[in-house]
């Protein structure tokens, strides 16, 4: 069992403390998990972590989605230091610029096309761009609650936003059809774009899954407007299909953006789109210092296809299924009631009757103190790198941490 001394740890906060304001910025600061965290860590491989103080987790926030096949893959790691020797940010792309964009047009079922850029919020904010450009029209429907990035348009906290900002776009509730119209009828003759991620992943609730009426309709709407259909699949793309998460409701986008899992931790996004976009694409004006980087996209080409030749995402959801089977008969023993909601290979455990998440903070933890590393309120990540006997042994710390639940009068 591990000690909860982290005496480097609070030595690193105290002294960023003093050149970072409020200590961390973003979701990646501990103040919002709770003293039992750790900030600072020391190195990581396949689904382990090791704090500044020696700690070890099996990781299930596969730092917050990137790590899909696990820390240091050998192959995504030999493909970056194979171009790292080439060149990484140099006056132009690399031959892996090309290599790479034919790979995402091979992969992605609705792509013609892609673009890359280095971050989610990067990705979805070209795609609402795009398809302005592409459409000459203004407003783009947003789900309530869904968070698609952190600038002006689309971050979840309104400092320093305006509300010229936030001026087009109409908001609708996630799976909801007559929202949904509602909100299109509001916007008729300006309709630019509807937004959606690729499932309901709300901080702090449970997770949906989209109804097949749900993405029918939204297709249908955008088609009938000559609108832009996009999906976010930042977060999910590459865990639920690699054709792009909403293809096995048999729905196709004409936008997506993707980052996270592209690249194994590696920085990228992507942004791909059909042929109705394609002259829009070449009118907007993106770019970045970074955005050439030929090491990344190394890594997003080893990533892709190693998923694809070891058919990581079916291992992963495997390993998702046994993590959730595990903890419901736990739960059952213990007599408390949990939800486990969204993909498996995403998981949101949420307990019952628990709105001060004070059960959910007990669980988390007493499992992190025996070596596992969940998040009381945001939906997690498994890794092609996690194994049975890791999920095993993930559970063992579960079990801890559901009888510390179980306790919370």
């Amino acid at each position: 069992m591990h000690t909860l001394s982290n005496s480097r740890d609070r030595q690193l906060r105290d002294r960023a403390a003093s050149v970072i304001p409020g200590g961390m910025w973003g979701h990646m600061g501990t103040k919002y998990l709770g003293s039992a965290y750790p900030q600072f860590f020391e190195r990581a491989e396949g689904c382990r972590l090791w704090d500044v103080d020696g700690r070890e987790y099996i990781d299930f926030m596969c730092s917050w989605g990137p790590n899909v096949l696990g820390h240091h893959h050998p192959a995504v790691e030999e493909a970056v230091e194979r171009q790292r020797r080439l060149g990484d940010a140099m006056n132009g792309p690399g031959e892996v610029l090309v290599e790479l964009a034919e790979l995402l047009v091979d992969t992605v079922a609705h792509a013609d096309w892609a673009m890359l850029q280095k971050n989610g919020t990067d990705a979805t904010t070209g795609c609402v761009t795009i398809a302005r450009a592409g459409t000459g029209r203004r407003k783009v429907l947003v789900a309530r609650g869904s968070y698609h990035g952190a600038v002006p348009w689309c971050t979840p906290s309104l400092a320093g936003v305006t509300s010229e900002d936030r001026a087009h776009l109409i908001h609708f509730d996630y799976n909801d059809v007559a929202s949904l119209e509602a909100a299109a009828e509001q916007a008729k003759g300006d309709l630019a774009a509807i937004i959606v991620t690729a499932f309901r992943h709300d901080i702090a609730r449970d997770q949906e899954l989209p109804t097949v009426e749900f993405a029918r309709r939204a297709r249908e709407i955008c088609t009938a407007a000559d609108a832009a259909l996009i999906v976010d699949d930042v977060r999910a793309g590459f865990r639920i299909d690699l054709g792009g998460s909403w293809e096995p409701l048999g729905v196709r986008p004409d936008l997506s953006a993707f980052s996270k899992a592209i690249a194994n931790g590696y920085t990228m996004a992507a942004i791909t789109g059909n042929d109705r976009f394609r002259d829009a694409a070449t009118k907007v004006y993106v770019t970045g210092s970074f955005w050439y980087g030929a090491v990344s996209m190394a890594a997003a080409v080893a990533t892709i296809r190693t998923l694809k030749g070891e058919n990581g995402v079916a291992h992963i959801a495997a390993m998702g299924e046994r993590l959730r089977g595990g903890l419901d008969r736990i739960a059952a023993k213990h007599g408390i009631s949990l939800r486990q909601t969204g993909p498996a290979q995403m998981p949101m455990v949420l307990f019952d009757d628990d709105a001060e998440f004070k059960r959910a903070d007990a669980f988390c933890a007493a499992a992190l103190a025996r070596g596992a590393y969940f998040h009381p309120k945001h939906n997690m990540f498994l890794s092609a790198a996690h194994t049975e006997k890791d999920i095993d042994l993930a559970l063992e710390a579960a079990e801890a941490g559901i009888a510390a639940a179980a306790a919370i009068g």
